[in-house]
């Protein structure tokens, strides 16, 4: 059995296989699914499991180099917005409109529903490279 954090099995293999600059998403229980990317449905119930919960394990295992989240998280809900940014306090953030969020899925590898339903609660990870170890 597995050591690190993360034990969902196909939520371990993404990362693993992912490479530079790939993006996986994590996204509330209403973000729309695009065909392309693999989509991992974590959601339960509502608020199970929620979505910071699920970008801290994943932040156990995923490398990240720059987030990508909508304009409006920072307005409608912006305790996700400011809990993002603590968990990634020196990663790079650009904001986009959510429009052209929802678009910007479809090239992720992997998209995780999550059970949140705290509005706009959803943030592309950019996948980086450590070759400092």
């Amino acid at each position: 059995m597995k050591k690190t954090t993360l034990l969902n099995a196909s939520l371990s293999e993404t990362i693993a296989s992912m490479g530079h600059t790939d993006m996986l998403v994590i996204s509330d229980a209403g973000l729309p699914v695009p065909a392309g990317p693999r989509r991992i449905d974590l959601a339960l119930t509502r608020g199970v499991p929620g979505f910071l919960q699920t970008l801290e394990v994943i932040l156990s295992e995923l490398n990240v180099e720059r987030i990508i989240i909508a304009r409006e998280t920072a307005q409608v809900s912006p305790q996700i917005f400011e809990a993002v940014k603590r968990l990634l306090p020196n990663i790079p953030v650009e904001q986009i409109s959510h429009e052209e969020f929802k678009r910007t899925t479809a090239s992720a590898r992997a998209v995780v529903r999550t059970g949140e339903f705290t509005s706009y609660a959803n943030v592309i990870l950019v996948s980086g490279v450590d070759f400092s170890k």
